[in-house]
């Protein structure tokens, strides 16, 4: 999760200056398709096409579907308002996911547990800063998000049970694909040379992305991995930083430092409890 969380913030960089250029929908299309092409040449080879065998064709629509309307909410987002803030309110989504693995994975969660959830939502709040400059339009896109990304990582983590980490990164790549293929020629532009470089890279990069971030899924429950994702920030704020000049706020680095005292104390606990 931890490199996931590094090759999505770059992704998300990538994602951010190409939207201000071009359409959401294209963006989205052309990432897609390159990190198909990227997982497919390493898992391919080696799996065939056994990978595509599932009886569970239903939630893979569901779930890609989930993640169409998930990403898009996301760049949308990118093109209102500074990468770390749009980051930062998607720090909710662990916070989600883990009510959801609550809730439908039926995962037990203590006094102590369900304490520091609510403070996490509380350093969510002070991220968000609800009433601010900050809280724009762009923040309620990015919120959907996270509220999407909530319940697909719960989902993905009820999947883990009979899919394989490959099987659930091509299903949701050649999925989302289509779904973005259907807007994609919505105002498209034709890319220049100078930029397929940075196409090229946000496919790759959100490929890799994606196969970390399923098999760390794999590898532990919901409401342990999912903290993780806080580190987004330190890479969307040193990226924002240094590309756009997006100086963080002092309610973003307190609210932002809450949630991730969150996460590490949820880390440990399942830690005590393995």
């Amino acid at each position: 999760m931890v490199g996931a969380t590094i090759v999505f913030a770059a992704s998300s960089a990538c994602s951010k200056w190409l939207v201000a250029t071009y359409p959401a929908g294209e963006v989205l299309f052309t990432r897609s398709v390159v990190s198909l092409i990227t997982c497919a040449l390493f898992i391919l080879p080696t799996t065939g096409i056994a990978v595509f065998q599932t009886g569970r064709l239903r939630h893979h629509v569901l779930r890609s579907f989930s993640q169409f309307v998930s990403q898009s909410c996301l760049i949308i987002a990118f093109s209102l308002m500074p990468l770390a803030g749009a980051i930062a309110i998607n720090f909710s989504a662990p916070l989600f996911a883990t009510l959801v693995s609550i809730v439908l994975l039926k995962e037990k969660v203590g006094l102590a547990r369900w304490s520091v959830l609510l403070v996490g939502f509380i350093g969510v709040l002070i991220v968000t800063n609800p009433g601010a400059e900050a809280f724009q339009i762009g923040a309620l896109f990015a919120l959907a998000n996270a509220v999407l990304y909530g319940t697909v990582t719960a989902a993905v983590r009820g999947m883990t049970a009979t899919e394989s980490a490959a099987t659930l990164t091509l299903y949701q790549l050649v999925l989302i694909t289509g779904f973005f293929a259907l807007i994609a020629p919505l105002g498209f532009i034709m890319p220049t040379w100078d930029h397929w470089g940075l196409i090229v890279f946000n496919g790759v990069a959100n490929a890799v992305g994606q196969y970390w971030w399923t098999k760390s899924l794999h590898l532990g429950p919901a409401s342990a991995i999912a903290p993780f994702f806080y580190l987004s920030l330190v890479w969307a704020v040193l990226i924002g930083f240094l590309v756009w000049g997006d100086v963080p706020t002092i309610g973003l680095l307190i609210g932002s430092a809450i949630v991730v005292a969150s996460g590490l104390f949820l880390l440990w606990r399942e830690a005590r409890r393995m």
